[in-house]
């Protein structure tokens, strides 16, 4: 086999020709379009907004991976299309490509591309730009959010206008110069950073302008919005399911999953941020019926906010505080108010005989296991009427 070389970003009205095995036969195909455009775009699969290129290439099931080539280079990889219209694809540029193959090179795993964790707002209207103090000519942005787990919330505020990245004016729109008259949004600069890099930051504040240096790194979402090739995370106590909010969590009520799924939790899904390191929403999902929850069986869908009046940060907090529980009693604050109150030895002895009715083979899945092991001895142990065949499964 001969490698190809890869090449630079197409101009826009350039013919690209799309190479893959879709569907509707076994040979190779070949399409062939333009380069509409150049621009950020909300990547799928990677769950993030990068740049992207639109052709008119007709893009398939089975094109995604294959090479987008100008003459004897390849110019992109095709990944996605624009459901319910007609011939406009995707493919990933070579920067891009480039920068996910040097993080795997590096650091021997993809770390991801970075953000400045700022929302910003236009400044095209003159009397916004006025009450900001900004002189005529003067360009940039406006801050309205800061997120709180990045360097920049160290040195940016809000309300701040944010001029230059880099060296770069930001026009009012949010956009940077990119080649010839093309225009591209300023976070293409900064994705374009590797983690851990810094990059100069121009900003207006009470009128007077600053620079800081900000450490660049990606940002992971509160509520994940893929999980390739992991199972989910649970933890299961006296019957109730406990598990992390995921979006594929969500996507168990179908296709409309963003109409169907509980309301609160598809907003936490789409528009919450983490406030703390490592954080999750730790969702009660079900309730497997034993005498020892009777009452509580309706208890579905919500999320643990305390056990025995300690704030919950992720999952294994929870498992923690409930394994090392000293009191008689143990007490679950979930939203809205609820309360769940259990003893917690008679629990204890509850959770082994619910899972062997629900052939349930472990109380805690395999990534939390681990940490589980050895309170699971020691809860076996205390269990004088747990079976062995039980003990030996939850083993």
């Amino acid at each position: 086999m001969q490698p190809l070389e890869l090449g630079n970003i197409p101009f826009l009205q350039e013919s690209v020709a799309v190479v893959g095995y879709p569907q509707g036969g076994d040979n190779i195909s070949v399409t062939g379009g333009v380069v509409s455009r150049v621009e950020p775009t909300q990547y799928v699969h990677g769950a993030s907004h990068l740049m992207a290129i639109q052709i008119d290439a007709a893009i398939n099931p089975g094109n995604s991976g294959g090479p987008a080539l100008m003459e004897d280079k390849v110019v992109g990889v095709a990944f996605q299309n624009l459901a319910n219209a007609e011939n406009i694809g995707y493919i990933i540029p070579v920067p891009i490509i480039e920068h996910f193959l040097e993080d795997v090179e590096e650091k021997g795993k993809y770390v991801g591309f970075c953000t400045l964790g700022l929302t910003c707002q236009a400044t095209e209207n003159a009397h916004l730009r006025e009450h900001l103090k900004m002189p005529p000519g003067m360009t940039g942005v406006l801050v309205s959010k800061v997120h709180p787990l990045t360097d920049t919330h160290r040195w940016i505020k809000k309300d701040d206008v944010v001029l230059a990245f880099d060296g770069c004016p930001i026009a009012n729109d949010g956009t940077v110069h990119f080649r010839n008259k093309e225009r591209i949004t300023f976070d293409h600069l900064v994705s374009m950073k590797k983690a851990g890099e810094a990059g100069l930051v121009q900003v207006l504040r009470d009128g007077k302008e600053h620079e800081f240096m900000v450490k660049l790194g990606p940002i992971r979402p509160l509520v994940p919005i893929h999980q390739f090739d992991r199972l989910p995370s649970f933890f299961i106590f006296a019957g109730f399911v406990f598990t992390p909010l995921t979006q594929p969590y969500l996507h168990e009520y179908g296709d409309e999953w963003y109409n169907t799924s509980p309301r609160r939790l598809c907003d936490r899904a789409l528009y919450a941020t983490p406030k703390k390191f490592g954080e999750q929403i730790v969702v009660l999902s079900q309730v497997l019926v034993d005498d020892i929850n009777a009452g509580y069986e309706r208890l579905a869908e919500l999320q643990v906010k305390k056990v025995n009046d300690v704030d919950i940060l992720n999952l294994g907090h929870l498992r923690q505080m409930v394994d090392d529980c000293k009191e008689t009693s143990i007490r679950f604050d979930l939203e809205d108010g609820r309360v769940v109150v259990l003893n917690y030895q008679a629990a204890r002895e509850a959770s082994f005989r619910i899972l062997e009715r629900h052939r349930i083979p472990v109380l805690v899945s395999k990534d939390l296991l681990e940490s589980a092991v050895g309170d699971l001895e020691d809860w076996e142990k205390a269990d004088d009427t747990c079976e062995d065949g039980v003990a030996e499964m939850v083993c």
